[in-house]
């Protein structure tokens, strides 16, 4: 974007100069205090992307700046530029407000109820007004005129409407046009490349037939938008599409190693979901993809003072209303998996979207429960790796159906999967085995987790004991500033981590905090605002060191930015008492310990110290996950650090 342009800008809905984020279907730039808001509204209301740290695809850049240029704000704010607006007390929010509540209130008005929008006048047949607006889009899109095909859109006009006298879509008149910012537009609503007129030819064709040929391109990078996304956020490379390679699967690096048998059975769940299914989760996991890129970006280009804010916090994606209970719960579950779950479901996501696409079927019986597939991804149950009585997601209305169909036309991320496979039969021998096979796994687990249970008390004792004598030799330390080195981690072995974790100590994370002192008393004491204050700005700052160097792809300095960042969660740790009266303050306590301590273990697989790659890092797309797992590392403190910031200073002030 041009300097000129940027020194005339101005957030869409606070008017703060020199704004840095774009919501792309608004057609709007916004300020970091309104991102935020966006952000928490999710995706199906305002898609967010940086204007410098986020790549761009050109023409999708160009369009946003286009509708900016051309008052596309106008279309959200219409009846605010009314005078009488103001008598009645209305008003857009302005720089000194605070971001809660009179510019998030302002921005859900604005982009969720639509509340300042032109209302076209009222009909008794509101599917007549919808398909008169869409006609008009149809007739519209030909033209270069963007704002009046966002008003369109905003006002319920369907990307993907059938035009049922003229055999197309609007894409495929856009298409045939060359007009490539409609074609953005259109596509950002949910408008499909892939989709077929009347004689079976889609909007690639047309733009091809009429010479547009990088439309063309562009048009195919887009249906394939989905499996590129999730590619290139674990490998950093998309297909080239121009030869003909359309699908890229990345190995993690430890991908010679023998599944384990949940894993196994959930990616054979997977495969035996039903086309509509699997595209619902691949939707959902596109989503998460985007609320931890953005996460990531939000977190290397704010200030210090900023990261311990409010505005910061998008734990998981937020409630959609138009989705069923069950499906926003499942969704909001994905933010529970580690980089390296998460890591493995994208790509087994990736290499079942490739078969389906090539038409290979999988004669496994059938899956309609995605909340199978999330329980099951991990290495272990979701139920053991987290405390039940934490909340996992906003509490949402439930439904009576588990209909799991989503509005038409809503989707703008499914284009590369195709829906028209036929799901292969189950035959009544394969359901029975799978049932037998179900019943006798259930039974070994049950004993598996009495045997845990038991050990869990038995270790619990050792740990008593272990504790007496840590007091006896052992100066007054902090619970916290203390983690396991690698070699410990390694000699404890798989065993000794699943007893850990069945009895409660092993972290979400996979790391192993300091045990707590079972006979110490709980400390009610916190240290002041102003010290966790400094010392999370020391930890934000070494953070940003860090995220620098990963986006510069300077991997030997890694190990140092890990170091200084250890060091300073240690302090941070030492700053509180050795056993917090407040679950949550220990939890966020361990959460910031074992998270500084697995990303030394991360940072040291990306480079040894002859500079070369380490523990068997081979390739580019090792070294991108690697890089990924750190980033999300750094999340978790920065989270963690924010969070003690909370409580210190909603406690102190009390």
């Amino acid at each position: 974007m041009s300097k000129r342009l940027r020194n005339s800008e101005v957030c869409a809905d606070c008017s703060v100069s020199d704004p840095r984020w774009a919501s792309v279907n608004r057609g709007v730039l916004i300020c970091d205090e309104c991102c935020s808001v966006h952000r928490s509204l999710g995706r199906h209301s305002s898609q967010v992307r940086h204007l410098t740290h986020t790549p761009w695809p050109p023409t999708q850049l160009q369009m946003v700046q286009t509708l900016y240029n051309n008052g596309a704000n106008s279309i959200w704010e219409h009846t605010l530029l009314d005078p009488a607006s103001i008598l009645s007390g209305k008003r857009k929010a302005n720089p000194q407000d605070k971001v809660h509540p009179n510019k998030a209130e302002f921005i859900k008005a604005k982009y969720q109820m639509l509340a300042f929008v032109h209302r076209m006048p009222c009909r008794d047949e509101d599917s007549c007004t919808a398909k008169d607006l869409s006609k008009q889009l149809h007739s519209s899109v030909r033209t270069g005129n963007l704002e009046t095909c966002l008003r369109l859109l905003s006002l319920g006009a369907q990307a993907n409407f059938f035009h049922p006298e003229k055999g197309n879509t609007p894409l495929h008149v856009a298409a045939k046009a060359g007009q490539v910012s409609q074609a953005e537009l259109l596509t950002v609503y949910g408008a499909d490349p892939g989709a077929p007129d009347s004689n079976g030819h889609t909007p690639i064709d047309y733009a091809r037939q009429a010479g547009h040929h990088e439309l063309a391109e562009r048009l195919v990078e887009i249906q394939y938008e989905l499996t590129d996304r999730l590619a290139f956020y674990l490998c950093g490379r998309k297909p080239d599409h121009r030869s003909g390679e359309h699908f890229i699967i990345p190995q993690l690096a430890d991908s010679s190693a023998d599944l384990t048998e949940l894993a196994k059975a959930a990616k054979k769940k997977l495969q035996s979901l039903s086309n509509h299914l699997f595209e619902e989760l691949a939707m959902d996991v596109y989503d998460e993809v985007d609320r931890r890129e953005t996460d990531a970006v939000w977190l290397a280009t704010q200030n210090h003072s900023t990261l311990v804010t409010e505005t910061t916090v998008v734990p998981f994606l937020p409630v959609n209303p138009e989705y069923s209970s069950t499906r926003n719960q499942g969704r909001q579950k994905l933010a529970r998996f580690n980089a390296h779950e998460f890591a493995t479901l994208v790509i087994d996501i990736l290499s079942d979207a490739k078969r389906r696409q090539l038409g290979n079927l999988v004669t496994s019986p059938r899956v309609d429960n995605i909340e199978l597939i999330l329980k099951s991804v991990g290495s272990c149950p979701a139920d053991d790796r987290h405390d039940n009585d934490q909340p996992d997601y906003d509490s949402v209305a439930s439904d009576e159906d588990g209909d799991l169909e989503p509005p038409s036309g809503k989707t703008d991320r499914a284009k590369s999967l195709d829906s028209d496979l036929s799901d292969s039969p189950v035959s009544v021998q394969e359901f029975q085995e799978v049932k037998n096979a179900l019943v006798a796994s259930e039974a070994k687990i049950q004993q598996l987790l009495k045997v845990n249970s038991n050990l869990s008390d038995e270790l619990r004792l050792m740990q008593k004991k272990a504790s007496k004598m840590d007091k006896q030799s052992s100066g007054p330390d902090s619970d916290y500033d203390n983690t396991l080195n690698d070699g410990e981690l390694e000699d404890s072995g798989a065993v000794r981590r699943g007893r850990l974790r069945s009895s409660g100590w092993l972290g979400e994370t996979g790391s192993i905090p300091e045990l707590d002192d079972l006979e110490a008393e709980y400390d009610a004491s916190l240290p002041s605002t102003e010290d966790v204050i400094r010392k999370t700005e020391q930890i934000t700052k070494n953070i940003q060191e860090l995220l620098r160097a990963a986006q510069e792809n300077k991997h030997d300095s890694f190990v140092p930015c890990s170091e200084r960042i250890h060091v300073a969660v240690s302090e941070m740790a030492a700053l509180f008492p050795k056993k917090p009266r407040s679950e949550t303050v220990r939890g966020a306590l361990r959460l910031l310990t074992s998270s500084a301590q697995r990303l030394q273990g991360e940072c040291r697989k990306a480079a040894t110290p002859d500079g070369s790659l380490g523990l068997g890092l081979g390739s580019g797309a090792d070294m991108q996950l690697v890089t990924q797992q750190v980033i999300q590392c750094a999340y978790d403190i920065a989270k963690a650090a924010k969070q003690l910031v909370t409580i210190t200073t909603k406690e102190n002030n009390n």
